[in-house]
């Protein structure tokens, strides 16, 4: 297909006012996880306004938005909750009213990730006035929900429940200007302590379960910090980089990134504030990088020497996940979220690059403020975890991102996005599935996938 790029980035630059209105709309509405409700809401109205030929608001939740008339589907996925405000004091303008200015919108969720939102409905608006989209396809666009609870557990609902299998998909969570073709996995693991209480007032009758979790703190945070010396009692995760720890996929773990662990919340029982703490727990968020297994980093905490010490009063286990979405509909998964790398000459990757070259250049573009942030290769990873976790991690389609605003933004105080790179990716949708060469689709399209847990889980 011979495209007239220019006319697609002038399309997109007409619908800018269209898509800051839209984005400060949604950003008005609070929208954390379980509570999307008015969001998605929202969301539709505005996907019936500018000529989806369906709209469509699934069991869990999520919106999908329909154009075209082919039997095979090209996605756009955008998760529409956000995380929390923190602290108001960090805040330096209302989260949910903010402001915008000739460059930026600030608001929660802008970046993370309701500008991609607003970039794909617009998108979707500028394929259809131009006709590109694909014969034999439909554009199916996505506001997801739980992401940031759940990563991933969306789109398990959509394939599992819903019976949708798109070819691929485009991930708008925010890219710095980039086109990203993986990122690492991550899980959710938990340490429980058992002690016993007793008085405050004579300590050793009981067995103190916060003194035994301290030991266990350091040693997770020996692991995170250490090196791989074989002096090293406790081998940190950089040795993921190292062909000797792991010699198939040493390379791929330079790209992604080397795994991390930490702890990120602690509880606690105890009788009262003057008795001995009888069981002590701790959350630990742990990403992983290719090589890494969702039981081999179970193992490797219960192999820490504190851990070893403790023996069966200490238990090590994954979250399971089963919070109500904002319509009640429960979809129970496992908090293990699998790392994906695509090859970067996939037919999919190829459309995003080859829109890119022909519409912006072969480096990145966006705000000269954000320059030192974009001057990076073109194609790249996530620092963080996205929906692909499931698109591709566990389903094996293919999967590739190009969204608006900066990964530095996400779960940050005074959020903001940019107005340019709103349209830069509607133009750059448009183009890209325009291009798409499904006749070098290929069924290789992964390059890595650490793979499922051993759970009956879909």
């Amino acid at each position: 297909m011979v495209l007239d790029y220019e006319r697609i980035k002038a399309a997109a630059r007409t619908y800018q006012p269209d898509m800051v209105r839209f984005l400060r709309k949604m950003i008005s509405i609070p929208s954390e996880s379980c509570e999307e409700r008015d969001v998605i809401a929202c969301i539709k109205d505005e996907m019936e306004k500018v000529g989806f030929d369906r709209v469509e608001i699934d069991g869990l939740g999520n919106v999908i938005g329909w154009m075209g008339e082919g039997d095979k589907i090209i996605a756009i996925d955008s998760h529409v909750d956000t995380v929390g405000i923190g602290n108001i004091e960090n805040w330096t303008h209302d989260p949910y009213q903010g402001y915008e200015d000739d460059e930026v919108i600030y608001g929660r969720g802008g970046s993370d990730q309701e500008g991609g939102m607003a970039s794909a409905v617009y998108g979707a608006k500028v394929m259809k006035e131009l006709s590109l989209i694909p014969e034999g396809y439909r554009l199916m666009v996505v506001g997801s929900v739980q992401e940031e609870d759940c990563d991933g557990m969306c789109w398990q609902y959509i394939v599992n429940k819903d019976g949708i299998r798109p070819e691929f998909v485009i991930s708008t969570e925010p890219t710095d200007g980039g086109i990203y073709r993986g990122q690492r996995g991550r899980m959710e693991i938990r340490v429980d302590v058992k002690g016993v209480s007793c008085h405050g007032s004579a300590p050793e009758r009981g067995d103190n379960a916060i003194f035994k979790m301290a030991e266990i703190i350091q040693d997770i945070r020996a692991l995170n910090n250490n090196g791989c010396e074989e002096s090293t009692q406790i081998r940190g995760l950089v040795r993921m980089l190292d062909p000797k720890f792991n010699p198939e996929h040493y390379e791929d773990a330079r790209f992604l990134g080397r795994g991390t662990c930490t702890v990120s919340q602690i509880f606690y029982t105890s009788p009262s504030r003057c008795a001995v703490a009888d069981s002590c727990s701790v959350s630990v968020d742990r990403r992983m990088t290719a090589g890494e297994t969702w039981d081999s980093c179970l193992e490797e905490i219960r192999s820490l020497p504190a851990v070893r010490k403790y023996g069966d009063d200490v238990k090590v286990s994954m979250y399971m996940y089963d919070r109500p979405s904002w319509t009640g509909e429960v979809y129970e998964t496992e908090a293990y979220f699998p790392t994906w790398i695509n090859r970067e000459d996939a037919a999919h990757v190829k459309a995003l690059v080859d829109a890119h070259v022909a519409l912006f250049g072969e480096k990145r573009v966006g705000p000269d403020s954000q320059k030192a942030l974009r001057d990076r290769p073109l194609t790249d990873k996530w620092t963080f975890s996205t929906n692909g976790v499931a698109i591709q991690g566990r389903y094996g389609i293919p999967c590739v991102g190009f969204g608006p605003g900066a990964e530095s933004q996400a779960h940050a105080p005074n959020e903001i996005t940019f107005k340019q790179d709103l349209v830069n990716c509607a133009a750059l949708y448009a183009a890209a599935i325009a291009l798409y060469p499904s006749e070098e689709k290929t069924g290789d399209a992964a390059w890595f996938v650490a793979g499922k847990t051993d759970n009956d889980i879909a």
